[in-house]
């Protein structure tokens, strides 16, 4: 996954915007529960609780979509298959 250059800064989140990105990503992207987004970045050697993983996706997915739009390479954006 990469994160565009024009993703806005994430002030007052003691995260970086990598791993904020990741996490929401993660779970709408890849249809991942709290539980597994937070497994998957203890994986990675990220101690993060699913309350924050939630906190993250509801306040954050609105933004990051608007900044993962550009990058999406044609595919829709609203997770339905086009026939």
């Amino acid at each position: 996954m990469n994160i565009p250059i024009d993703l806005p800064r994430l002030k007052g989140f003691r995260y970086p915007r990598e791993i904020i990105a990741y996490a929401v990503w993660a779970y709408h992207r890849l249809a991942l529960s709290t539980a597994d987004v937070e497994d998957l970045l203890a994986a990675r050697s990220v101690i993060v609780s699913r309350e924050a993983i939630r906190l993250w996706v509801n306040r954050l997915v609105n933004t990051l979509q608007i900044a993962f739009a550009g990058t999406d390479h044609g595919r829709t954006t609203s997770g339905t298959w086009m026939k």
